[in-house]
């Protein structure tokens, strides 16, 4: 199975830019990836989601026009793309992936079947 391990995580200021990465221990390319966050006190939410063919982004409405999502599945790596960051954006920031055999489909629900253990993102004011 595909194991996952986040990095890039840190403490940035508001307005900041970061690119967190989650790197894969096999073959990506079948895989729907997802980023999800948790922040204190609150519920893990889906954050953005990119379909298997890289064909469809899927986002949550509060970082749209800020995160983007980006993968290189020659690399079996997928990155989050954070840009003006957030005090709100706080969080720890988790990796997901799901086989999906609908190349250009994907969900930020949480139906997926892999998770890396995080990396925690915290945005200053």
């Amino acid at each position: 199975q595909v194991q996952l391990v986040e990095s890039g995580g840190g403490l940035v200021q508001a307005g900041d830019s970061l690119r967190l990465s989650c790197a894969a221990s096999g073959r990506t390319s079948s895989y729907t990836m997802g980023w999800f966050r948790q922040a204190p006190g609150k519920e893990r939410e889906g954050v953005i989601c990119v379909s298997s063919s890289g064909s469809s982004i899927n986002y949550t409405d509060s970082v749209k026009g800020r995160f983007t999502i980006s993968r290189d599945n020659a690399k079996n790596t997928v990155f989050l793309h954070m840009s003006r960051l957030k005090p709100e954006d706080t969080a720890v920031y988790y990796c997901a992936a799901n086989y999906n055999p609908s190349p250009d489909r994907c969900t930020i629900l949480p139906h997926y079947g892999l998770w890396g253990r995080g990396t925690q993102v915290i945005v200053s004011s």
